[in-house]
């Protein structure tokens, strides 16, 4: 929905060596392991969150390779993990609510009086903005950082498959 991110690129590495370099590896970011697995003749990049202490929102990424002539086309799904997601949902579902009431105190009031109007849009405004520096500082950094390892999987020669990537 609106935390699903897609990138897709092209390697010259074939969809089976890609496959071989990425399966069974655990990639370290932020300090927190994600493990690549195979489910349904596709890849699954799974953090594992269990001895995280703080809440983090963290993304679950599905790798599909198709060869295309001499080409692997490499597709990055990002979705947020069903237990992480009610959060963010509720937030942006109040920050709608809030500006559709602020929304309609425009129409419905009578005295030219915007003041609380204007409140309300502010307030929304600041909650919205916060949440999605948070989302960009989190989320969505993990997001960038597991397109990046696979990215530069897909990158490196037959010899260097034991480069990684610093994150």
């Amino acid at each position: 929905m609106f935390f699903t991110r897609t990138n897709t690129f092209n390697t010259s590495v074939s969809s089976k060596e890609l496959q071989n370099r990425q399966l069974g590896a655990h990639v370290k970011i932020h300090n927190l392991d994600f493990e690549i697995l195979e489910r349904d003749g596709s890849l699954m990049i799974i953090p594992h969150s269990e001895q995280e202490e703080s809440i983090k929102t963290l993304p679950i990424t599905n790798v599909d390779m198709s060869q295309e002539g001499g080409q692997t086309k490499v597709t990055l799904t990002s979705k947020m993990r069903p237990a992480d997601s009610g959060g963010p949902q509720l937030i942006v579902i109040f920050c709608f609510f809030i500006f559709i009431a602020a929304f309609i105190l425009r129409l419905v009031d009578k005295n030219g009086d915007w003041t609380v109007t204007y409140i309300l849009l502010g307030i929304d405004l600041f909650i919205f903005s916060m949440f999605v520096y948070r989302l960009q500082i989190g989320y969505f950094d993990y997001v960038r950082k597991v397109q990046a390892y696979v990215k530069s999987k897909g990158e490196h020669s037959v010899g260097d498959v034991k480069a990684s990537v610093a994150v």
